[in-house]
């Protein structure tokens, strides 16, 4: 310690830290107490001498008061009272200063008593020996308490200079709850200031100690005037309404904004790894689907499941809300090496008493995939199998076709051959009014898809659920930013005005296992998607909740519409009607369809084109199957000519 201060102080640098003074040396504490006990001493005396009205009557005064300094000193280092970091002072320390301060008040008054058989005189009164032990005592336990107080004090002052300083949203059980769990937590880096609230009538109130501030203050004040650095915001007790009017605000003021959890999810183990930084997806989530759980469960449990695509976003996520049901086996199919044995490690980790098989194949490859419909008697198919990337399949549209509507028509067909329950599509908004290859071909299988439910002797119930694009899915357009924002920009958008319809992954597959659970065949379900979301809003937000700027420390470029992309996506077709359902998040899109042998032997020409890998042919023969194709910003614009 010495040698650091001797550094500090010679070596340039003045400034010594309560940081670097980590305890003070034992006979330094002992001189302190004995200071503290000559003062108790003196300071009993003239209590008593002030009552009485009469002075000190020993004649050696100095001889008594030294020999009760030193027979508590004696005491005080037998019982090592001086030992003990005072900052980390416990009740062991307070137990044994009172044990010292008792056996010297028994020592002297023993003494007394064989001073008194000696010369018949007292060594000192009772009344002083009495008080003397309650002052000495009192006075080096304040001491002990006073520093470890100060300590406390500056360390909890120089824990806030380096912890963010936050607001917590609300004045209800929760918000307050999640500011007591904060601020009995020291290890958290972050220090709660006060809360925040829409109400009027809190201005002089305080909660936990800390101010309660009103919304209206927080429209005048910027951040640095309020000396604030952020605010924590409780997710699930905000509409989506009041959530986006408080998040408006705050990245105005600059605010860091961060979610906790629900007090019915947070654990104190875990509550800092629970707080995190506010995402886009929580402003876009919505309130999801509510499923019948019951019907879903009776649907999968014991059942043998087929999900097409397993190792993908959509199909993933099938997988794992499927496995939670219990069913007997889940065959997980897909062409994608990696993915599929990510997705396997994953399930067998989670899931170990679910049987499952994981296969690697291609859906267009009938040879390979019938045996399994064969071997297994699948009760439910899903099949999210699909090229979906619409500027890739634009440019390749033979393989496109070959996957999307050859591997949809022989997973279809081979479900109806073999008598699955229930074949499950998904599909895409893409597919309505398309204006590329890939939604056309999307359009395609859904078309054959739907005309086998009237196929006689089919027993097959064949269902369609139609949703916008997926948050975190692979190559949606939020990860794409993200990473932009990471590299430091600049943030790539096609065109400013265009707007895209949103959903979580989880929300998806609900939608697909309700549509499997309700359907009765024939159907394509649609989801409400709510209100679209404009894709440079969302790049601005983006920017704004990861502390940046928007044009400013990341610049937002425009790189034209690429090949086949529009800028509004729709969910239904211009003729289309719709049907309700019991659930009013999900509505039965009755689009126009094509008899069996029609759009078969469409289908039949269109592959072979494929085969061939004439593009060309393919555009054209999926525009004929697909009248409502209208190429957009592409070579195939020419066809519709």
């Amino acid at each position: 310690m010495y040698d650091s201060l001797r550094k500090k102080i010679f070596g340039g640098d003045n400034v010594v830290s309560l940081s670097d003074v980590r305890y003070l040396p034992r006979w330094i504490i002992l001189i302190i107490d004995i200071i503290i006990l000559v003062v108790s001493l003196f300071l009993s005396t003239y209590i008593i001498e002030k009552i009485t009205q009469r002075e000190f009557i020993y004649d050696d005064k100095s001889l008594v008061f030294l020999s009760i300094i030193v027979i508590n000193a004696l005491f005080m280092y037998v019982f090592k009272t001086y030992a003990g970091i005072i900052r980390h002072s416990t009740f062991t320390d307070l137990f044994k200063l009172l044990t010292s301060c008792f056996c010297t008040m028994v020592t002297v008054a023993t003494i007394n008593i064989f001073y008194f058989w000696f010369t018949g005189g007292k060594f000192i009164l009772t009344p002083y020996l009495i008080l003397y032990f309650i002052i000495s005592f009192m006075g080096l336990f304040l001491f002990r308490l006073y520093v470890k107080e100060f300590f406390h004090i500056v360390r909890e002052y120089r824990r806030s200079t380096l912890k963010k300083r936050i607001l917590v949203l609300g004045i209800d059980e929760q918000s307050i709850a999640i500011a007591r769990a904060i601020l009995d937590n020291p290890s958290l880096p972050y220090h709660v200031v006060g809360f925040l609230t829409q109400r009027t009538d809190s201005k002089r109130a305080s909660l936990l100690g800390k101010p309660i501030l009103s919304k209206e203050k927080i429209e005048k004040h910027s951040k640095e005037e309020l000396l604030v650095d952020g605010v924590i915001i409780i997710k699930e007790m905000m509409s989506k309404d009041e959530m986006n009017s408080w998040v408006n605000l705050f990245l105005e003021k600059d605010f860091n904004i961060f979610k906790a959890p629900s007090v019915q999810k947070l654990r104190d183990s875990d509550l800092g790894g629970s707080i995190r930084n506010l995402q886009i997806e929580d402003l876009l989530n919505r309130k999801p689907i509510k499923i019948e759980s019951e019907d879903v469960r009776s649907r999968h449990f014991n059942k043998t499941i087929l999900v097409t695509g397993g190792a993908g976003s959509i199909g993933s996520e099938i997988v794992r809300q499927v496995a939670q049901f219990n069913p007997s086996l889940i065959v997980v199919l897909d062409q994608a090496e990696t993915p599929l044995y990510d997705i396997e490690l994953e399930m067998r980790e989670k899931f170990p008493h679910i049987t499952f098989k994981f296969v690697l194949a291609d859906v267009s490859n009938k040879h390979r995939i019938e045996p399994l419909f064969q071997t297994y008697n699948f009760s439910m198919v899903y099949h999210a199998a699909a090229y979906k990337h619409v500027p890739l399949v634009e440019e390749n549209p033979h393989e496109g076709i070959i996957v999307n509507v050859l591997g949809s028509r022989i997973i279809a067909t081979l479900s109806s051959k073999y008598n699955v329950n229930r074949f499950v599509m998904v599909s895409t908004d893409k597919a309505v009014n398309p204006t590329n290859v890939m939604g056309a071909s999307k359009r395609a299988a859904e078309l054959f898809v739907q005309s086998l439910q009237n196929v006689e002797g089919n027993k097959t119930k064949f269902i369609t659920t139609r949703f916008g694009n997926v948050l975190g899915s692979n190559g949606s357009v939020i990860p794409y930013f993200k990473k932009q924002i990471e590299a430091g920009g600049p943030v790539t958008i096609t065109h400013p005005d265009i707007v895209r319809y949103f959903m979580t992954i989880p929300e998806a597959c609900e939608l697909v296992l309700q549509a499997g659970t309700m359907g009765h065949g024939g159907e394509i379900f649609v989801f409400d998607m709510g209100e679209p979301v404009k894709i440079l809003d969302l790049a601005r937000r983006m920017i704004k909740l990861s502390g940046f700027e928007p044009n400013i420390d990341i610049k937002i470029i425009y790189t034209g519409l690429r090949p086949g992309e529009k800028l509004y996506e729709e969910l239904l077709s211009d003729d289309a009607k719709t049907l309700p359902t019991h659930n009013e998040k999900i509505m039965i899109s009755k689009d126009p369809s094509m008899a069996f042998s029609e759009i078969e032997s469409m289908i039949n020409l269109v592959t072979r084109a494929a085969v061939k890998r004439d593009k060309v042919e393919v555009v054209r023969i999926l525009k004929t199957i697909v009248p409502e194709f209208r190429s957009n910003n592409s070579i195939y614009e020419i066809l519709d000519k």
